[in-house]
């Protein structure tokens, strides 16, 4: 991806949560489905041992039946299933979470339409939820949790003064740790790792919430990985995983840095049951791949339907994880390149680069990468590994 919680939640787990794609937990399951009704069962939701999310949602849904058409109770309801979508994985969240919205005719009051844009960004309908957000800020200028996301958007979009206005919104709200947050990743993304750093610190030690906490410090092991620095990249994953939270953003971020140092076993060890995240099932299949491991192929061909399936039902939201497998799993570097450019033409983090990067030299297209190019001298992005890349691909003979 989000820094960019609603008001009501302390939790500012952000920004990159935006564009970390969830995938359909099977291809049957793609879609996010609305429900006609709240006695509608779809299907019987996996739950984790000594996990009173259950418990929690049916006491959220018997309070906004009872409250009738509370716009409040039902944002708190539909915020509860957003939450679950990004913290687990799974995309049916926010189907429900839209079906709460359904219920409400228009004109919505801004906590609704906050909520009606958070699903828009998880579709990557990145211009529909600047909208809402633009909306609900009109009718309360206010509502810290729009400006948070729409600077989380705009960092997405690397529109970076843009997103320092948001930013700067959210110190006039005096919200101190939403600020940090906000303005450490304006700082990383713009060539400041060293302030970002700094500024990230800063907020964690006033952040009490273990949701801010996990956030603060997943981001904080990016950027001391970005920064050169490991050991301490590592300290900051272990401490957001010894918080005992589930979060998919962190997992993949950890599962990443682990195949970066080629520890692929120790991505299959941590990654194991979390099949149903196709985000977590990309990077156990490159684990298994690493090791040659007897569940390769299977894990492989997992992917190979998911993305037919989503293929099927024209969505485009998954294009830099499909890159990156067609890349590193198939070996398909055009295809890969394909994808990794349209890619990055609706989102432009450092993950975007560092794939149109990576298939634009297999691929042999110098010229394709040349936007990335282009954003590292502008922004001054400081990781070694995407300007060494960078390098790279503007001295790869084309073929």
């Amino acid at each position: 991806m989000s820094f960019a919680k609603l008001t009501r939640f302390a939790d500012i787990r952000a920004l990159l949560l935006i564009s970390a794609v969830f995938l359909p937990a099977s291809p049957v399951d793609a879609a996010p489905r609305k429900p006609t009704s709240d006695a509608e069962v779809i299907e019987r939701l996996p739950v984790r041992a000594n996990d009173g999310t259950s418990r929690e949602l049916a006491e959220l849904r018997r309070a906004q039946a009872a409250a009738g058409q509370n716009p409040q109770l039902a944002a708190q309801l539909a915020e509860r299933y957003f939450d679950l979508a990004m913290a687990r994985g799974d995309p049916r969240y926010v189907g429900y979470a839209e079906a709460v919205v359904a219920r409400f005719a228009e004109p919505l009051p801004p906590s609704l339409r906050v909520v009606r844009g958070l699903s828009r960004q998880y579709r990557h309908d990145f211009a529909g939820a600047l909208d809402d957000f633009a909306a609900a800020l009109a009718q309360d200028p206010d509502f810290a949790a729009a400006h948070a996301w729409r600077g989380a958007i705009f960092l997405v979009q690397a529109d970076y003064g843009a997103a320092q206005k948001e930013c700067d919104a959210l110190q006039r709200l005096d919200r101190a740790v939403l600020h940090g947050a906000c303005t450490g990743l304006v700082q990383a993304y713009g060539g400041k790792l060293e302030s970002a750093y700094q500024t990230l610190q800063a907020a964690l030690a006033k952040a009490g919430d273990p949701g801010n906490r996990l956030w603060l410090l997943t981001h904080l092991g990016e950027v001391a990985d970005w920064r050169g620095k490991p050991d301490l990249a590592e300290k900051h994953y272990r401490d957001a995983l010894a918080l005992g939270r589930d979060d998919v953003y962190l997992l993949a971020a950890w599962g990443d840095f682990l195949l970066d140092a080629g520890r692929p076993q120790d991505v299959l060890k941590q990654l194991a049951g979390w099949e149903s995240s196709d985000n977590l099932l990309l990077r156990l299949a490159e684990a298994e791949a690493a090791v040659k491991g007897a569940n390769a192929a299977r894990l492989a061909q997992m992917l190979d339907d998911r993305f037919a399936a989503a293929k099927q039902r024209g969505d485009t939201t998954h294009q830099a994880e499909e890159a990156r497998y067609q890349l590193r799993l198939r070996g398909n570097a055009k295809e890969a390149l394909r994808l990794a450019a349209e890619n990055y033409r609706v989102q432009r983090e450092p993950r975007d680069a560092r794939i149109l990067l990576e298939t634009s030299i297999a691929a042999g297209d110098p010229a394709a990468a040349q936007v990335v190019r282009d954003w590292l001298a502008s922004s001054g992005f400081e990781d070694s590994r995407l300007r060494d890349l960078s390098q790279k691909s503007a001295l790869v003979t084309r073929r």
